[in-house]
């Protein structure tokens, strides 16, 4: 028998689109009373999210944003942009989600290439969303958002402020404008270090499934108590505004990722789950030792953003932190690669259990393929945890594509596979493990030298804070490894103990022939940017 003879069609019975926006609604109906977000001493219902979400859209229509629109949001981890994950997308517009680090100039480049429609605004960024806006040929409705956690007095921008725009709204709010899983949902922009930032279109379908991984791979269960250290523009929150809402957790918000703020959320709300890149863990883990003994042990990390070297996990893990390793990018919805735990592993030393866990592991099981392949031949690298190749994804939770530049699509989409552009082996048990940006190995007299993996053993020595290695140009070799070291506090340490530690720990060719002692610059995620690192190298040596 041949089923697809028969007419057993799609219908409204058997086929709803995928959004994430229908997390909301199941668990308000679910549980009305249970807090779903806290902000200071605001303490907020699901039916008070529900209604307040309802509000916000049915104001936005009234003020005639409609499907394709673009509504930007420039806020810090607060209740409003929350809600503007659920609202914006209920009328079929587009969440652009924009990054608080950015200057005015390159936010001008954004608006203006999103097409921003309608721009909210917490008073914090006001003075530098005022420069945007003068910079841009776009003219959206502000809308100012009043946070009462804001310390920072500042003129207002907008037509209106945000209380203001949801009492224009209405408690209940049916309109059914996702029509299509494939619609737009998001739109993120990447880092754009080396020229204008990328614009990332997610649609309904990958932002719901990569919801969803994020609570099958992180065991998020048992009403999680979630703490906002990670930045909400950095890819929609890693999807987090929705795995949250889907099993009914709390989500605490936070102004700024402040070591003393985090450890009293913590104790204040027993917070049970976080993310954040290795520097907020390293920040953490390097805060006061009486702060740090106050830290509640058990809570759940998950990082991503650049491989933690082994030694911070361990270091985490030391203070009771439970470390979740992932890995992703803007273009894959952020995390979708997982260091799952093993049983098996369980009786083994801190030393290798960080080593393991500092893999980046293998897919979600909301991503369908997650390969380490030759980038000529297109063929997977042989599992021996040596042969190096480029990480490449295909599934439902990649992007749709970049907005309007249709040439980096083409690129980034060339063989049906897309490529991150990160190097990588793939161990014999199928775990992939980071060695490098394609731009970042250093090639040493033919042999590959993994900045990585070098960053890793310089962050073992107990007086390195923060570590980046470079190429730099070799008479000799090439190119032979330039690291560039932050000492912690009152800590004194010189270049040739810093080479002898590290001829100590790996191969001699491996080991920097040069070391800079400085601050370490960094991307507006908190990522260091290398591209700044090479061009001090050649103002150095040439």
């Amino acid at each position: 028998m041949n089923i697809f003879e028969h007419g057993l069609d799609q219908c409204q019975a058997n086929y709803v689109p995928l959004t994430p926006i229908n997390f909301l609604k199941r668990t308000a109906d679910t549980f009305p009373e249970r807090i779903a977000i806290i902000h200071g001493k605001e303490h907020i219902s699901y039916q008070r999210f529900q209604i307040e979400v309802n509000r916000f859209a049915s104001a936005l229509v009234k003020r005639g944003v409609k499907k394709g629109d673009t509504v930007a949001v420039m806020a810090a981890n607060i209740p409003a942009f929350i809600e503007a994950h659920y609202a914006v997308p209920m009328t079929g517009a587009v969440l652009n989600s924009l990054n608080t680090r950015l200057d005015a100039q390159a936010l001008a480049f954004i608006l203006d290439h999103g097409e921003c429609d309608v721009l909210l605004v917490d008073m914090a960024y006001a003075e530098v969303m005022k420069t945007a806006l003068a910079l841009s040929s776009r003219q959206p409705l502000v809308i100012d958002i009043v946070d009462p956690e804001c310390t920072q007095a500042t003129a207002r921008i907008g037509e209106l402020d945000f209380d203001t725009l949801l009492n224009e709204g209405d408690d209940v709010f049916d309109l059914h404008l996702i029509t299509d899983e494939w619609q737009a949902l998001a739109l993120n922009y990447t880092s754009g270090t080396t020229g204008n930032p990328k614009g990332v279109v997610y649609s309904h379908r990958g932002a719901y499934l990569n919801a969803i991984g994020n609570a099958l791979v992180w065991s998020l269960s048992d009403v999680p108590v979630y703490l906002w250290t990670l930045p909400m523009f950095h890819c929609n929150g890693w999807c987090f505004p929705w795995s949250i809402v889907a099993v009914g957790g709390t989500q605490v918000c936070l102004r700024h990722v402040e070591v003393n703020s985090i450890v009293a959320k913590m104790n204040e709300h027993q917070v049970s789950h976080f993310c954040g890149a290795p520097i907020v863990l390293n920040t953490i883990m390097n805060a006061e030792s009486s702060l740090l003994q106050s830290i509640p042990r058990g809570i759940k990390v998950m990082t991503a953003g650049a491989p933690p070297p082994a030694a911070v996990i361990k270091g985490m893990e030391t203070l009771g932190f439970e470390i979740t390793q992932t890995y992703g990018l803007t273009e894959v919805y952020g995390p979708c690669v997982a260091s799952e735990w093993k049983s098996e592993w369980d009786d083994k030393d801190s030393d290798e259990r960080a080593a393991l866990k500092a893999r980046q592991g293998v897919r979600y099981p909301t991503q369908e393929a997650v390969d380490v392949l030759d980038p000529e031949t297109m063929l997977p690298v042989p599992a021996d945890a040596e042969t190096i190749g480029e990480i490449m994804f295909r599934g439902n939770t990649t992007m749709r594509g970049y907005l309007k530049n249709e040439t980096a699509t083409e690129q980034a989409f060339a063989h049906g596979w897309f490529h991150s552009g990160d190097l990588a082996v793939k161990h014999p048990d199928g775990f992939i493990e980071i060695r490098d940006r394609s731009k970042d190995i250093i090639i040493s007299g033919g042999e590959n030298i993994s900045s990585v993996e070098l960053e890793g053993v310089l962050y073992q020595h107990p007086a390195i804070l923060e570590a980046a290695v470079v190429a730099r140009a070799d008479d000799t070799w090439g190119e032979s490894p330039c690291a560039f070291v932050t000492l912690k506090a009152d800590y004194v340490l010189s270049e040739d103990e810093v080479i002898s530690f590290c001829r100590e720990h790996m191969a001699h060719f491996k080991v920097p022939r040069s070391v800079v002692f400085s601050e370490l610059p960094k991307t507006s995620t908190g990522k260091i940017q290398k591209f700044v690192l090479r061009e001090k190298v050649r103002s150095l040596f040439g």
